[in-house]
This record gives C-alpha cells, sequence and structure tokens, in this order.
C-alpha cells in the first residue's frame, strides 16, 4: 500500500497520529542520496569553519504556547539591520539547518541577524511545522502565531529595520514561510520558499499527502508579500509543480505583470531557469529559481549536510538578493 494510500486509511479511521506519521516519511523522513549531484560548490563556497559571530538561544510565548529559536548576530551589528527568519525541514534542528545552508557565514558578510524557529517535538514528533493544519494556517493562533512573536522578540532586542524583516525556509519549513508571508504581511518584506508548498494547500494529513505529488491546480491568495521560490525539478517528495504553485499564489492578488525568463549553470554544478515577475517598470512581485536535475534539497547547500546539493545555485544568497538585504544579482 502507498504512503498516500495507508494515511488516508489512517485519517478516517482517526488515528491522527499515525497518520502523521506517515506523512512525515513521505515529507523526507530518510536523508536522500543524489549520487549524481555535482560535489563543487559555486563560487560562493562557505569555509568548514564556524563564522565569528555570536549565537544564542532564546523562547517566545504566545497563543498560550512557548517556542524555542536560534538566534546568530553578527561580529559588527550595524543599526537597523536586516533581520531573516530561517525555518528548518523535517527532521531537521535550527543548528543542523544553519550548517547545512551556511547560514551563519552568510549573515557575517551580509550584516543579517538571523532568527531560527525550532519546531518543538511535542507539535510534530519529527520536528515538522504542521502547515496542513487549519489551526496552524491563521494569523493569531498555533505556530504562525508563535513563530511572529519570536521574529518581534529578536527585533525588539537588537533594534533590527522593520522594514526589513523576511522569512524563508526549506520543505515544511518552506510551506510554512509562505504562511506567513500571507498572514503577516505586516511584518515580513519578502519571503523564501525552498522545496515548499503554497498557502492553505492543504488542510489535513490525507490532503498534505495528495498535493506534495500533485500539485493544486487552485491556489490561495498569498498576500502582497514578494516571494521568491527554489525547486528542484527531480524532486520526489515535493513535486516540482507546487514550486509553480507558490508563484501563482504570489500573484493571485497582482493585475498586469511584466516577466523575464533567464538560465544559466552553476560552475561545475547545475543548470537553472530564473523566472522574475514585476509591475510594469517597477516592484518584483516574484521570482522563480528551477534547478534541474535536482532532488529534495537545499540548493547550493553544503556537502555532507543535512539535505543540500552543492552543485545548485546558492539559493540563500539568491533569497537575500531578492529581498534586498544584499546587492548580489544572480548567483549561479
Amino acid at each position: 500500500m502507498s504512503s498516500m494510500a495507508e494515511a488516508t486509511r489512517l485519517v478516517r479511521q482517526g488515528r491522527l497520529l499515525e497518520a502523521t506519521a506517515r506523512l512525515q516519511e513521505g515529507l523526507g523522513g530518510r536523508t536522500p542520496t543524489m549520487p549524481t549531484a555535482p560535489r563543487t560548490p559555486g563560487p560562493r563556497a562557505r569555509t568548514s569553519g564556524r563564522a565569528p559571530g555570536t549565537v544564542t538561544r532564546g523562547a517566545a510565548r504566545a497563543a498560550g504556547g512557548t517556542l524555542a529559536y536560534r538566534l546568530y548576530v553578527p561580529t559588527t551589528l550595524r543599526p537597523a539591520a536586516p533581520l531573516l527568519v530561517l525555518l528548518h525541514g523535517g527532521t531537521q534542528d535550527a543548528d543542523a539547518f544553519a550548517a547545512a545552508t551556511g547560514s551563519d557565514e552568510a549573515a557575517e558578510r551580509a550584516g543579517v541577524v538571523v532568527v531560527a524557529p525550532e519546531q518543538s517535538r511535542s507539535a510534530n514528533a519529527m520536528g515538522y511545522w504542521n502547515w496542513f493544519r487549519p489551526g496552524d494556517q491563521g494569523r493569531d493562533a498555533g505556530e504562525p502565531a508563535l513563530i511572529a512573536a519570536a521574529t518581534r522578540d529578536v527585533a525588539e532586542r537588537y533594534g533590527t529595520d522593520r522594514a526589513r524583516t523576511a522569512v524563508a525556509g526549506f520543505s515544511a519549513g518552506g510551506a510554512m514561510a509562505a504562511v506567513m508571508a500571507a498572514t503577516h504581511p505586516d511584518l515580513f518584506c519578502g519571503a523564501g520558499v525552498h522545496s515548499g508548498l503554497p498557502f492553505r494547500a492543504a488542510h489535513d494529513v490525507g490532503s498534505a499527502f495528495a498535493v506534495m505529488s500533485t500539485p493544486p491546480a487552485r491556489v490561495a491568495d498569498g498576500g502582497p508579500v514578494p516571494l521568491i521560490a527554489v525547486h528542484g525539478d527531480d524532486d520526489r517528495t515535493v513535486a516540482v509543480g507546487n514550486g509553480e504553485a507558490v508563484v501563482r499564489s504570489a500573484l493571485a492578488g497582482s493585475g498586469r505583470v511584466e516577466h523575464a525568463r533567464t538560465t544559466g549553470r552553476a560552475p561545475g554544478g547545475r543548470a537553472w531557469t530564473r523566472e522574475r515577475w514585476a509591475e510594469p517598470g517597477g516592484r518584483a512581485l516574484a521570482e522563480s529559481w528551477t534547478v534541474h536535475g535536482m532532488g529534495h534539497a537545499w540548493s547550493g547547500g553544503r556537502a555532507g549536510g543535512s539535505y543540500t546539493d552543492p552543485g545548485g545555485p546558492d539559493a540563500l544568497a539568491v533569497m537575500l538578493a531578492f529581498v534586498g538585504f544584499t546587492d548580489d544579482g544572480p548567483v549561479g
């Protein structure tokens, strides 16, 4: 019996915890192997040493709950620095995700404060954000309220720029980043969804399984926050069409847009296609990077990291550039 059919059967029997476990397996309970992935990082290769900034821990409280987080503050903290909220994927924690993406090093170079909320294992036994539950898809309750509280706590403590606060995530964390952008447009200036799913694409375990393999034909309005999606076109866990659906959701409330398409290749690595949608002659509304031949992995991440493909373009770099935290152009 397939994982999706088994999960659906369990849901119908009311065995939600067991069904969730099946969903977690489908979301990537095993670290994928990608023997064909080039192991040569691009020009933004990250050193193996620890970044010189400060790593601390904190906790935020909201909606009757508590959420722990990891915080990286760069060595030189300028007034009104940008703030990035980084949401890990399933089976990961904040430390593993920082190591996989090289977020500490990127934050040090760009002068960005990075807060990485960490899903409670009591909320999800394998550390997945519950992006598919209606109670975790609204503004003032559940996981979105907790993530927003962590964001505000750090912004207040370090005096970060309220107009330059962005959210990004991978897989289940990418799906939750889409939820945060849709529910908190007053808090975030941009969002990055890597190998994730669009806002309100599912309402329970069974529909989550379904949309992971068959992207939605219709999408909810993802709100006005500019959004960038990164996805591998060989992703067997979250189908690449979900990256396209994320963009459609981001553009749902837009009028006429201009579209541009470019292609390239990471040096010694994977080819990519970049598409960009903008208001006529103006502000970027959405961008997508399709990494050819890549599976369910963070593009441009560290070799040996949790769910990474070093042969792709540097996903964190393109996200930071899209939200205006760096002046970099297309990274490949």
